[in-house]
């Protein structure tokens, strides 16, 4: 018996165990720098996908999708064919999004300077982008986590993170180096 995407993400959703998720944001169109995120994602197993926004047009993130892990995510500021991009994902929204993945409540938006405290209180982990600077911290008790540039057309590094529920961490990783001109 093969599961649907759909009956694969609530069977996600129901477990409370912990899993691994991967986060882009900030992908602005390029292909090849989200197809290297995409495989780094595939090796490491990651269980879900989660998108900070600004993906651009749909068809990048028609090329997200083509990966076949359930994917979940927001609006950016540079999404001009929103609906194109709500087409092609359904749930995707202006954030604040709030999730449960892997036990774990999961806030997700674009802008972290739009998250209001009640927002951010009421979460496990934070995901946010926007800035195009990676980074992994702790504020009062969550785990905030901004994967940084998944495009890579400003600083030329392409980065994501994999979150991990079970431990509250994540890690960035570079997958790709944009060649800038």
């Amino acid at each position: 018996m093969t599961l649907s995407r759909a009956d694969l993400y609530t069977d996600l959703l129901r477990i409370g165990a912990g899993m691994k998720i991967g986060v882009l944001s900030d992908t602005h169109d390029n292909l090849a720098a989200t197809a290297a995120a995409l495989r780094h994602f595939e090796q490491a197993g990651v269980e879900a996908l989660l998108h900070g926004g600004d993906y651009c047009a749909p068809f990048a993130l028609k090329r997200i999708l083509q990966a076949r892990i359930p994917l979940e995510g927001v609006f950016g500021n540079c999404d001009g064919e929103r609906e194109g991009l709500a087409k092609l994902l359904p749930s995707l929204a202006d954030g604040p999004r709030h999730l449960e993945l892997g036990g774990k409540k999961i806030c997700l938006i674009h802008d972290r300077q739009r998250l209001k405290h009640e927002n951010f209180e009421a979460s496990d982990i934070v995901v946010f982008g926007h800035t195009h600077e990676p980074k992994v911290e702790r504020q009062e008790g969550r785990l905030v986590v901004n994967p940084g540039e998944g495009g890579g057309w400003m600083s030329g590094r392409c980065t994501v993170a994999i979150i991990d529920t079970r431990t509250l961490t994540a890690d960035i990783a570079e997958v790709y180096e944009q060649v800038r001109t």
